[in-house]
């Protein structure tokens, strides 16, 4: 370990994190690919946060690794998890205005999210106290933050819509609430500050959204059940959908549902699902991905844009595809 890893590590530390070096990126993300991160730490509160990007170390947020391809190469700097009270739920409730209550005794109030809860916890939480408002999340692997940052979705709407503000750390250390109007939420992109980690959200939630949204996520499970490969691991849909179109349409309509490089392949079930069926690479991975890109202009004309982010040591000129 170099001095400036040594020195970071020992910060963390006496922060009260247990880094871990070298830990192995496949262990951790959805597609079971990648190589060593140089460090890895569990983050419990904002005050240990500071201290990792105090450190002026490259971060990583890992999020829960579903939406991102880590390559073979492995990480450098700090890879972060966002635990503790990052994953706490709370809300503003319009009847104790000024502090945050455990539960909302209104029909209307914002939920005060840690960036860290995953999206189903959110949701098997929020439906225990009988409310609703995110069903768009319903079914979208990965954390709260990765949502914000990705502006996640499904056929019931997009998170964006349903965000009342966005906590933020910023590279100084210093943490900012962003509104929507600051944040431009876009099909599948945030626009965030340089460097912003996403620490807490506030979400829109009702008593008549829950009402509204039930048997609308019960049908969309439904339908991701029958026509996802969700036994074989994957980040989900590998392309953003062009406009008046679906990726998954024109790569099956280009011949490569079942197509393979090396341990990756794209899914016969839906052709938007590149699936690592045992042995895959990271490099396999990219070499799928592009292959399905290049197809697919050369046969429509259509430019399609990964939708899962590349992180760690890539050959030069990968990545954007």
């Amino acid at each position: 370990m170099s001095w400036e890893l040594a020195g970071a590590s020992m910060k963390l530390i006496m922060a009260g994190m247990e880094p871990v070096k070298d830990a192995p990126l496949a262990h951790y993300g959805y597609w079971r690919v990648g190589g060593p991160a140089d460090l890895l730490v569990d983050v419990h509160d904002s005050e240990q946060l500071a201290a990792v990007v105090e450190t002026d170390l490259p971060i990583t947020m890992l999020g829960n690794g579903s939406n991102l391809l880590a390559s073979d190469a492995g990480i450098r700097g700090i890879v972060v998890r966002l635990r503790g009270n990052f994953r706490a739920l709370a809300f503003r409730d319009p009847a104790s205005p000024g502090c945050l209550v455990d539960t909302l005794s209104s029909d209307l109030g914002i939920a005060v999210i840690g960036a860290g809860m995953m999206n189903s916890a959110v949701l098997r939480k929020l439906n225990k106290m009988g409310l609703g408002g995110l069903g768009c999340l319903a079914g979208v692997p990965g954390t709260l933050g990765g949502a914000i940052r990705m502006n996640a979705g499904t056929r019931m709407g997009e998170i964006g819509a349903k965000v009342a503000f966005v906590r933020v750390m910023l590279p100084n250390g210093k943490t900012a609430n962003l509104t929507p109007d600051d944040i431009d939420f876009q099909y599948r992109r945030a626009t965030l500050p340089d460097g912003a980690i996403v620490t807490r959200v506030g979400i829109w939630v009702s008593r008549a959204a829950h009402a509204e949204e039930r048997e609308a996520i019960q049908e969309h499970l439904t339908y991701r059940k029958n026509t996802q490969p969700l036994d074989t691991p994957s980040c989900g849909s590998t392309f953003k959908n062009p406009t008046g179109d679906t990726a998954g349409r024109l790569i099956d309509a280009a011949g490569l549902k079942g197509y393979t490089v090396g341990g990756a392949q794209i899914s016969e079930k839906h052709a938007n699902f590149f699936v690592n069926v045992g042995d895959a690479t990271a490099q396999d991975l990219y070499a799928l991905i592009k292959h399905a890109r290049d197809t697919v202009l050369e046969e429509f004309g259509v430019t399609l844009e990964p939708e899962v982010h590349a992180v760690g040591d890539w050959p030069e000129g990968s990545w954007p595809l």
